[in-house]
């Protein structure tokens, strides 16, 4: 461990992560919750526009994503305190800034999906048109039983099996893993997130039931089966909103 860190027990580690976990995700849905600046306007130019629409994506990617990747980060964190010369902060700060790396490229991709779809009218009261968001529902609720889902959800379910076989030392190490688990954690949720469109952008409820079925998802016994009872749900849903 470096000269100038002090040694990190256990739990020490695991409380100012837990710590840190939780005011990242009561920050996030409390501005969501109390500010409508967020939340981009068709007729806003458009820079301000997509700056507005990203940082509502980012923040949406935090509150929601942030109780998943918690058992991760745990886990890392608990694996890297006790080596020698890891510097535990330096490296599970690096592992957690390659996960959201990857969540802030998908903010940007959404906001700039969002704003193009504002632009040409298909984006109303930052919704999509009831045909259109049945549309979204129905493909969200299909590819919860698909294969990359599946493979997707399994790494998400096992965090030290993945370090097991995938571990990279010190900071450099932990960001390639971050990145990693951040691409795998993408491919398990992204179009669950990309509902927002279908249901409301900023439907601060509907955030929370998807947070809850993606916690349930990736952490709970049987949550392969839960999310393709919820994809069902979905896929449901959406048909009802196109006949």
């Amino acid at each position: 461990m470096d000269a100038q860190e002090p040694p990190v027990t256990f739990a020490v580690a695991r409380g100012i992560v837990v710590s840190a976990a939780a005011a990242a995700t009561i920050a996030a849905w409390a501005l969501m919750g109390s500010s409508t600046l967020l939340t981009p306007h068709r007729h806003a130019v458009a820079a301000p526009a997509f700056a507005a629409a990203a940082s509502m994506w980012l923040l949406m990617v935090v509150a929601m994503m942030t109780p998943t990747v918690l058992p991760w980060i745990l886990a890392y964190a608990t694996l890297v305190t006790p080596v020698k010369g890891a510097r535990p902060w330096r490296a599970t700060g690096a592992f957690t800034a390659g996960y959201l790396i990857v969540w802030l490229a998908y903010s940007v991709v959404a906001a700039l999906l969002q704003v193009t779809l504002a632009r040409a009218g298909l984006l109303l009261d930052d919704r999509l048109a009831t045909a259109l968001g049945g549309v979204v529902l129905v493909v969200a609720g299909a590819f919860q039983f698909m294969p990359l889902k599946g493979a997707c959800l399994a790494h998400c379910r096992s965090p030290l099996s993945y370090f097991i076989a995938h571990w990279k030392d010190g900071p450099i190490g932990g960001l390639r893993l971050g990145l990693a688990h951040g691409a795998y954690c993408l491919g398990c949720c992204w179009l669950v997130m990309l509902t927002a469109l279908a249901m409301g952008v900023m439907n601060l409820a509907w955030m929370a039931l998807l947070t809850l079925i993606l916690v349930v998802e990736q952490v709970a016994p049987g949550g392969l089966w839960v999310g393709r009872m919820c994809g069902a749900g979905l896929a449901a849903w959406g048909v009802s909103l196109l006949v």
